[in-house]
């Protein structure tokens, strides 16, 4: 069988203009009197998100001389950030009083927003600084990722640095060479974003204003420290409350009849509630033994394609396939886009413009030549790509797709998630553009003993796109499609074969897995938003990921299940946290609508200043109006797992480790162990349960610094202060 990442045919690359070109076009845009220019060798530094961004960015650039933290050639300067250079400051740095967690000193509301640099990206903002006030730097592109957040990461970093020289924007949808020489050649002025960039402002510091005020009201309140975010915690809320609804349900039980006819069927009864009326049903059948047909309905149906993936499509289809986590897909679709094989994965769009239909079209018939597929006759008058454009529904990036670069990669390179992930795109896009799924499905309705009995059957006319499914995720699917056809029954009558009585019971809302979680935060408050608004449901595809994640991290939610169908779970401290939240607070109408003023304001449609007020106002009732609630003590408890060794009171876990009760001990098990982390190994709940219950702990597979396994028991003992030690004792006589 041929490899599904079989090399392709080359075609001859076309020219692209040389780095000159575009920096030329760029000084004549920003300073249309040339004259300046003569005699002034001057340098355009660029600023991208990340290191390995940037040497994309100085490859076509012609910036080829490596530097501390930058590139240099050509009459650039490339250099980066790393993730946030430049945070909120903390509001101890407001006001010295901060420091201690009181209800007395809420709300938190700074009029004057401070801002400092992360003390581990210190040196690389420092670089940046220098850079931006070169004498020889006449002007500055903003290259981060072209998104809310990018816009954010650049515009902060350029006012902490003081620059004050003139900026554009680089916009890119794609990380191809020929896409960011495009790029590069027609810069945006930055005025366009300043409304993209007043959304990120206030969406950062709305999220500091209630993280800080709420979690320090309710850690007051019930004296133990709690996380609240806007995000966090009606995503929170919605798995305690399907786990109640789980927890709540009774199944019924309901019993059908099947008749085995002899026109080679089974046609089954409605649903009987009463286990006596279907055991007399069953008795009057095989008395009977024939059934009358009374009706056989014939009809034409079909199933059109899937649309492009945005990003949440994409998670969901690779938790839901593969098992991946959203962080996962979102990580392998990130790295992707870095190596130019996809385009850019942070969109909510699954729609391209007409500016790229023909782009499509190209890129189809090449993907198409890569997997060997005949593409069945279209309708010339219509293009195949017409259904994937709808230029309203495009904001700032189009659907997720293959780049014509992956077409010449060696794709078996490539680490198995990223592989995966790719294929799941290339298939999206090519069944996008493909025919419907055309089947006929037969209803046939019989009777016998005075009660109806149906059967469905399913016979395929045109495969369409899942012929194209099932050629490029034949591996990943793992499964064969199974259709009943029924025979035509030419008589009005047939016989009987069998009758038998079958049992069944309803089932209970099912656990959320990651697919179907991110479907609810995607659609959360839908049916309660006014018609016509934008509906965002619970945070954005860039940042839903990351909830989930934060979430499993602070322990409020567990991952449950085997490697490839996990399902999320509320942990009891995550079921207490919703338990005293106020319903504003864990309810998805506040974030949804939030989302929703964030887009007005990047579309120009709303003042950022009337947002944060709204914000002031609703925190400040927040903290007036909130009391603790009577009865909850218990559920906000810590889970004791065992007795300190040194002091002998209560051990109990919190979000870093399991710490003693006993405030005057020191004794406590770090989640991030360093002991451990030496053997290949993390502390976990088991290990630290038997390590408190025995002293001991045997462990499997632990790796030396030269890379052998072996196998040995950590020992537990205390330091004279009461902090933990650690020791091994070797299988074997050593290792």
């Amino acid at each position: 069988m041929k490899s599904l990442w079989r090399m392709s045919r080359r075609r001859p690359a076309r020219r692209i203009p040389n780095p000159s070109d575009f920096k030329a076009a760029f000084c004549r845009r920003t300073y249309p009197n040339e004259n300046r220019l003569e005699g002034t060798l001057i340098s355009i530094l660029v600023v991208a998100e990340k290191p390995s961004v940037a040497m994309s960015y100085a490859k076509v650039l012609g910036a080829t001389s490596r530097q501390d933290g930058y590139l240099e050639g050509n009459g650039y300067l490339v250099s980066w950030c790393v993730g946030h250079l430049v945070e909120l400051v903390p509001p101890n740095v407001y006001d010295a009083k901060y420091v201690k967690w009181s209800i007395a000193d809420l709300p938190i509301l700074p009029q004057k927003w401070q801002y400092l640099v992360s003390a581990s990206t210190k040196k690389q903002f420092g670089i940046l600084q220098k850079l931006m006030h070169r004498p020889d730097v006449d002007s500055v592109i903003c290259a981060t990722d072209a998104g809310r957040e990018g816009e954010l990461i650049f515009r902060l970093v350029y006012q902490q640095a003081g620059c004050k020289k003139p900026f554009t924007r680089l916009w890119l949808s794609s990380m191809e060479e020929n896409a960011i020489r495009e790029g590069f050649a027609h810069l945006k002025p930055s005025t366009e974003y300043d409304a993209l960039y007043n959304a990120a402002l206030c969406r950062e510091r709305a999220d500091w204003m209630v993280g800080i005020n709420a979690s320090r009201l309710f850690s007051c309140l019930y004296g133990q420290p709690l996380a609240v975010g806007r995000v966090m915690t009606p995503v929170l809320a919605m798995t305690v409350v399907r786990e109640a609804a789980i927890a709540a349900f009774t199944p019924e039980k309901f019993y059908t009849v099947d008749l085995e006819l002899t026109s080679g069927c089974t046609a089954s009864s409605r649903r009987i509630p009463e286990k006596n009326v279907a055991e007399n049903l069953l008795k009057a059948c095989r008395k009977e033994m024939v059934a009358t047909i009374q009706r056989i309905t014939r009809k034409e149906k079909s199933e059109n394609p899937p649309p492009l993936y945005d990003l949440t499509t994409l998670q969901r289809d690779a938790n839901r396939l593969l098992g991946y986590s959203a962080q996962q897909t979102l990580d392998y679709v990130q790295s992707l886009y870095e190596k130019k094989l996809t385009t850019y994965p942070r969109t909510d769009s699954c729609y391209i413009t007409d500016d790229d239909e023909e782009m499509l079209e190209v890129l189809t018939e090449e993907l198409e030549g890569f997997f060997d597929i005949t593409p069945e006759d279209v309708d010339e008058a219509v293009p195949r790509t017409r259904r994937t454009v709808n230029r309203e529904k495009v904001t700032d990036h189009h659907a997720i797709l293959p780049t014509r670069s992956m077409l010449q990669t060696d794709l078996e390179a490539l680490p198995k998630g990223e592989q995966n992930v790719l294929k799941l795109i290339i298939a999206r896009t090519l069944m996008a553009v493909s025919k419907p799924f055309r089947y006929l499905e037969t209803l046939l309705t019989t009777e016998c003993a005075g009660e109806e009995f149906t059967a469905k059957g399913k016979e395929v006319l045109e495969e369409g796109w899942k012929a194209v499914e099932r050629k490029v995720l034949a591996d990943i699917l793992n499964r064969k499609q199974e259709l009943t056809v029924l025979p035509n029954a030419a008589e009005n009558e047939c016989g009987i074969l069998n009758a038998e009585l079958k049992e069944g019971q309803t089932t209970p809302p099912k656990h959320f897995t990651e697919d179907t979680l991110l479907h609810a935060m995607e659609t959360a408050s839908a049916d309660s938003m006014p018609e016509g608004v934008e509906r965002q449901g619970i945070g954005t595809p860039a940042t839903r990921a990351a909830t989930i994640e934060k979430l499993v991290q602070k322990g409020f939610l567990e991952r449950k299940g085997n490697k490839k169908t996990k399902v999320l779970l509320p942990t009891d401290k995550g079921k207490a946290l919703v338990t005293v939240m106020p319903e504003e607070i864990q309810s998805p109408e506040m974030t949804a609508d939030w989302e929703t003023k964030l887009l007005q304001i990047e579309r120009g449609e709303m003042e950022p200043s009337e947002f944060m007020t709204e914000i002031n106002t609703m925190i400040t009732e927040l903290v007036k109006n909130t009391e603790m609630k009577k009865g909850v003590n218990a559920l906000m408890k810590n889970k004791i797992i065992g007795i300190c060794p040194n002091c002998g009171a209560n051990v109990v876990e919190r979000e870093k480790g399991w710490f003693c009760e006993n405030r005057e001990c020191r004794f406590v098990l770090w989640k991030d162990n360093a002991f451990l982390k030496r053997l290949g190994k993390r502390m976990d709940a088991h290990v630290a349960d038997k390590l408190l219950r025995d002293g001991r702990v045997r462990l499997k597979d632990c790796k030396s610094a030269k890379g052998k396994t072996y196998n040995a028991t950590v020992l537990l003992g205390t330091e004279p202060d009461g902090r933990s030690k650690f020791s091994l004792e070797f299988e074997n006589g050593g290792c």
